[in-house]
């Protein structure tokens, strides 16, 4: 528990103590806590730089726009030390830090479960700002970095609806608008959100602002007004999953047919789906953002595609596979 303790104040530390200039400083301490955190390999970390290099814009959002509602440090005091987001019993199912087993309560124990998942948005830390301007290539590249892979649709759906149920894909629809329409249909009836059965203000990290001269998309212009991960200790489905609404909005994979799931192994994977709302939702809701809602194909690509959507308020958490 000391050892925890530590951990956790260090982390703001070292999150805090670093005035950075640019977004290059500004990913050089979170490479540090990456590498102090989940306790990667000198190989992981190179691998995880090669690809925030290649993108140039990746990180927790361009520091000359971004103003933060919320440090670090009062993300610490607020929920009292990231200890306490420390779980022996998930550390041991899925053989990670803060990842949650993926199961349905209702039949199963943790134990039981067959796959992990993120609980916070990556870098997967809670009181650190998730990383945005991240294409859903470079997301699945990241995951497969750290170990790891790029959630299914439907994974990210189970933990935001507190059970994962087996996947239910309407493959011979034909299109993803078919399979979309398909599936909210199914699910309609019964939409909830991560806290419950009814949309709330002022649960999540949702009350943030956009700046002021955003177009939309201009990273010079567009701050990523992110709260720290887990600063709303209330924004949690059943399975400990949290921000899955408000702070970033997140990539994952809506497979096509079997061959492109990520649950079964694909390393080519499907298309783009976005999951969740972003961090001004309390003010502006632009569409649904119940769990099991699927969105329409913005900015739609193969998930690999090079040129796939990025924006400052877009991030990915990471899913395993439980051996």
């Amino acid at each position: 528990m000391i050892r925890a303790f530590a951990l956790s104040v260090g982390l703001v530390a070292l999150a805090a103590g670093v005035e950075a200039q640019s977004l290059q400083q500004n990913n050089e301490v979170l490479f540090r806590q990456i590498q102090q955190v989940h306790r990667i390999s000198a190989g992981q970390l190179n691998r995880i730089r090669e690809i925030f290099a290649r993108s140039g814009w990746m990180g927790q959002g361009n520091p000359g726009p971004t103003r933060h509602p919320m440090s670090p440090e009062q993300c610490a005091a607020r929920v009292g030390g990231t200890a306490v987001y420390n779980n022996p019993r998930f550390e041991a199912i899925c053989g990670a830090k803060y990842m949650a087993p993926l199961y349905d309560p209702r039949t199963q124990t943790p134990e039981q479960a067959t796959a992990c998942i993120d609980q916070f948005e990556f870098p997967n830390m809670p009181c650190t700002y998730p990383v945005t301007w991240v294409r859903a290539n470079e997301a699945a590249e990241i995951c497969s970095a750290m170990g790891k892979r790029l959630c299914d649709a439907h994974e990210w759906e189970g933990a935001c609806a507190g059970a994962l149920t087996p996947p239910d894909y309407p493959f011979g629809a034909g299109s993803v608008a078919a399979m979309r329409s398909i599936h909210n249909n199914r699910y309609a009836g019964s939409k909830s959100w991560a806290y419950g059965p009814n949309f709330r203000t002022g649960v999540c990290g949702q009350d943030s602002n956009k700046s002021a001269g955003c177009n939309g998309g201009d990273f010079n212009a567009c701050g990523t007004n992110t709260y720290p991960a887990g600063a709303f200790p209330g924004c949690t489905s059943g399975l400990k999953v949290y921000d899955l609404h408000g702070n970033a909005a997140e990539h994952m994979n809506l497979p096509m047919n079997p061959s492109q799931m990520s649950s079964n192994g694909s390393r080519t994977l499907g298309v783009t789906e976005m999951k969740g709302s972003w961090f001004i939702w309390d003010k502006y809701r632009a569409h649904e953002d119940w769990c099991r809602w699927r969105a329409p194909y913005w900015h739609g690509t193969n998930v690999m595609n090079t040129s796939s959507h990025r924006n400052y308020h877009l991030g990915f958490r990471c899913c395993s596979t439980v051996n």
